[in-house]
Formats: C-alpha cells, sequence, structure tokens
C-alpha cells in the first residue's frame, strides 16, 4: 500500500514506473486523440515520458539515460498492459488458469 504519493525517485523505480503508466494509461485512452493509438503502443509512449522526467528531476537526463529509458519503457510499458490484463480478465479462461471470471 502507498502511504505517500509519488515522487520522482519513485517513478524511475520498476515498481514506480508501472503503476504510473498502468494509472496514466487508463485515465487518458478514453481521450479521442489518443483512443486512435493501440493502448500498448501508448503505454509505452507514456512510459518514455515518465522514465525520461524521473532522469531527468533525478540524476539528470543524458544521453545514456535517455536510450536505457527508451529500452527500459518497453519492459514497463508490457508489465502495465499485462497488470491490467490480468485485472481485467474475464471468461473461461480466467477460470481455469487464475480462478477468477465471471
Amino acid at each position: 500500500m502507498m502511504n505517500e504519493f509519488f515522487t520522482w525517485s519513485m517513478l524511475g523505480t520498476y515498481a514506480g514506473a508501472v503503476l504510473a503508466t498502468t494509472l496514466t494509461t487508463q485515465l487518458l485512452k478514453g481521450i479521442p486523440l489518443f483512443d486512435k493509438l493501440p493502448t500498448r503502443v501508448f503505454s509505452y509512449f507514456v512510459a518514455v515520458l515518465l522514465l525520461l522526467a524521473a532522469a531527468a528531476f533525478t540524476e539528470g537526463l543524458t544521453f545514456s539515460a535517455a536510450a536505457l529509458s527508451l529500452i527500459n519503457a518497453v519492459v514497463v510499458a508490457l508489465a502495465a498492459n499485462g497488470a491490467f490484463d490480468a485485472v481485467q480478465c474475464t471468461g473461461e479462461y480466467c477460470k481455469t488458469h487464475f480462478g477468477g471470471g465471471e
């Protein structure tokens, strides 16, 4: 459970970046401007922006940090999408594999 709001250093961690990417993607993906993009692509751009901002406001944005942010954003976006898919899982597949469902 989170006892405080996000900090820039927290957003630079795996858990912080995944949570912030999930929440931001779900908040913004219904807006018509962003709705045309596939959710997985949109969440990647959200993750890139969050990681770049976290790097800029903590250790400073260098070429090395920016390059790593592009790669780390793939991991963060895929984890954020997987977390949301697991929460939204319904149907026979989910009942069988995860004990959840409708």
